[in-house]
């Protein structure tokens, strides 16, 4: 039988269920940990949220999310900068050293929606927004003991939600900062495509960054939204053997995190998904790692 103890359960392939449901539902699917949102844990608050996990014999293996750092203006920047501080204590409330963070998109832009007048397009200048906001934050992180870890988004992303595309790119934002206050995530759908995907990874370990490991497939065709085209482990076309290889080569030894955004899987019952979850990483990812 496979050891599922790094196998976590994001709580955004549940989205649906509640907090205590998506807790339950790995905890009996055997796994060890689970990733929560920002808002369940708002739901109960972070004590709260805590207990539920411990209490299910699991442990937090990352918060999701903090980030959105372009903003342009005073008040944007200032208001991104209090945000991201509020998420680094529920990070450290919640017993998690690993807050992932999707850096955001060109100033202005709506999540799938034509550029509004006078949206800034200028993507250099929100990449550097990015730098500087991580400076603001390093030293508050380090502070409360939690990594910022940034995630790489697929190019097509790039306008309404990171403008960060390739773990290159994010290892590079992250040099300037201590290898425990700033890392990266895989996440096999967002770089499963990239050339340099091997390298980046290798560089990563070799650098201590490497904070995180998020499993799930590239299905075709896209539903309406290419964000909700995620699939479960194995549906789709990513290598999970050669990319669970390459993190494990670069010494990962942390929770595998499946998240997966999918209105049919969110329809399904959370523990049949959770189940399903733990199948596929006994299958695809662990003989591995």
């Amino acid at each position: 039988m496979t050891d599922l103890r790094r196998c976590s359960l994001n709580s955004a392939t549940v989205k649906h269920a509640s907090l205590a449901d998506a807790v339950d539902a790995a905890a009996r699917a055997g796994m060890g940990a689970v990733g929560l949102w920002r808002h369940q844990v708002a739901e109960h608050g972070v004590e709260t949220a805590r207990k539920i996990v411990e209490d299910a014999g699991l442990r937090v293996s990352s918060l999701c999310r903090g980030g959105f750092l372009t903003a342009a203006t005073p008040a944007g920047i200032a208001d991104a900068v209090d945000d991201n501080r509020r998420a680094i204590e529920e990070a450290a409330g919640i017993g998690t050293r690993e807050l992932v963070l999707v850096v955001g998109g060109l100033p202005g832009s709506s999540p799938e929606q034509p550029p509004a007048p006078g949206t800034d397009r200028d993507v250099v200048a929100a990449r550097q927004r990015v730098a500087d906001r991580l400076a603001d934050l390093a030293p508050i992180a380090a502070e409360h003991d939690v990594r910022l870890v940034l995630e790489a988004l697929h190019p097509m992303f790039a306008a309404d939600r990171a403008v960060l595309s390739t773990l290159g790119q994010a290892l590079d934002l992250a040099a300037p900062f201590d290898a425990r206050t700033v890392g990266v995530v895989v996440d096999t759908y967002h770089v499963w495509w990239d050339p340099d995907l091997q390298a980046s990874i290798a560089r990563a370990g070799r650098e201590g960054r490497l904070a995180g490991y998020q499993v799930c497939d590239w299905n075709l065709p896209f539903a309406p939204s290419a964000l909700n085209s995620r699939g479960h482990v194995g549906d789709g076309y990513v290598d999970f053997a050669t990319i669970s290889r390459w993190v494990a080569e670069a010494g990962y030894d942390g929770d595998v995190e499946t998240e997966i955004f999918n209105e049919e899987i969110w329809a399904a019952d959370p523990l049949d998904t959770a189940r399903t979850v733990a199948a596929r990483y006994a299958q695809h990812v662990a003989p591995h790692l």
